[in-house]
């Protein structure tokens, strides 16, 4: 593996959306933090560590693509995608790989107050390593315990916690490494992701344990985004739902579907606290 040092990011912040498991909206996530951020008046770059899906590349590219059709100017983040074609060559080309990413983020956090760093939803040599460049690692997790054991295992009979899992390892690891750098420690954020809009015993189960599971692991849990046929529709236009609620803007006219999905994301971004400050659509205010 290769060897970790500081990354030099001044008062940039890093945020790195991740979860070693795919489908839990990590692209849709890391989208709605940057447009949010952009639209709050900061400069804003994204990094897509995922060179085979290229999920966030291809949005941020949709929506390139659909500001010049519609001629105005949606706010698009500084965007680069880095590959792992080093990653055959082993320990060396890990080395190659892990320096080049340092060189990438050190110059993005020159002119931009905050890199949003999409990952896939696999293990992977860079993966591993980026966690300790987070300042804040933000984890959606959809709502079941089939994701849930990403982070611990229980028991069949009880449902207690048995131990953590192998990323919740990746995750000490890192904010050990980045301890022995001397660098502030990483906040955890997970997010129940895709969040069923009905009350059942599964859905107050995960809560529990996630909140048992939140103090043995040091990670706060907020709620993220519900399962909505909206957030998917946003994608091939590379639309979120902070953007303007108008026809010009969404190629269609805009539907209650639409407010709804922008206040939930905005009380996700509230809970998030990104840096000390609330991001907000309504202005900047200070988090107590």
């Amino acid at each position: 593996m290769a060897s970790q040092r500081a990354v030099q990011t001044g008062a940039s912040r890093v945020i790195v959306v991740a979860n070693e498991k795919g489908g839990s909206g990590k692209s849709t996530i890391a989208i709605h933090i940057a447009v949010a951020l952009i639209k709050r008046g900061h400069k804003v770059a994204t990094i897509d560590l995922d060179s085979r899906q290229r999920s966030l590349t291809r949005y941020v590219e949709n929506r390139r693509e659909w500001a010049n059709h519609v001629g105005d100017d949606l706010g698009i983040p500084t965007h680069i995608c880095i590959g792992e074609q080093t990653a055959s060559l082993g320990a060396e080309g890990e080395t190659l790989a892990y320096n080049a990413l340092i060189e990438v983020i050190e110059d993005l956090a020159a002119g931009h107050s905050f890199i949003i760093i999409d990952t896939p939803g696999h293990q992977s040599h860079l993966t591993s390593l980026v966690h300790a460049m987070a300042d804040t690692l933000v984890t959606p997790l959809n709502d079941s315990f089939v994701d849930f054991d990403v982070l611990a295992t229980l028991d069949a009979k009880s449902l207690q916690l048995n131990g953590a899992s192998h990323y919740a390892g990746i995750v000490e690891n890192a904010r050990h490494e980045r301890s022995q750098l001397n660098q502030t420690p990483t906040e955890w954020i997970v997010l129940r992701n895709r969040l069923s809009m009905i009350s059942s015993r599964n859905k107050r189960l995960v809560g529990e344990k996630l909140q048992e599971l939140a103090e043995r692991l040091n990670f706060r849990c907020i709620d993220g985004i519900a399962e909505r046929l909206i957030f998917r529709e946003f994608y091939p236009r590379g639309l979120t739902a902070f953007d303007d609620v108008k026809e010009t803007t969404l190629g269609t006219r805009p539907t209650m579907s639409h407010a709804i999905a922008r206040q939930e994301v905005q009380s996700l971004l509230d809970a998030m606290a990104l840096n000390g400050r609330v991001v907000s659509m309504e202005g900047n205010r200070d988090a107590a």
